[in-house]
């Protein structure tokens, strides 16, 4: 009985020692992850005056305060709405707001 309980114990803290390794490792990729993609601007959600910099892309997300017309007019793609069936209305734009647009 008193082997079978070290047993217990001694694969208890291998787990506890896998477990805090794993989540070091995790904490580690996930933080070179999130630094390398500031660096090359891959998968970062832009906003303020790094929006205002950023080009024209073919898929282009909708920042706060913009309006198709001013998106149009910045991108020089006047044809925004034929593009994208899934804007119903031009009035309802929002943050977050995917849309396709034709760089020049």
């Amino acid at each position: 009985m008193a082997g079978e309980r070290r047993r217990s114990g001694t694969a208890d803290a291998a787990s506890w020692w896998c477990g805090l390794a794993l989540a070091a490792l995790l904490l580690l990729v996930v933080g070179s992850l999130a630094g390398a993609g500031e660096e090359r601007g891959g998968g970062l959600v832009v906003r303020g005056a790094r929006l205002a910099t950023r080009p024209c892309e073919e898929i282009y997300v909708v920042g706060e305060g913009e309006t198709l017309h001013s998106i149009s007019a910045r991108c020089g793609d006047p044809y925004i709405l034929e593009k994208n069936p899934h804007v119903q209305d031009p009035d309802d734009v929002f943050p977050g707001l995917v849309i396709w647009i034709t760089p020049p």
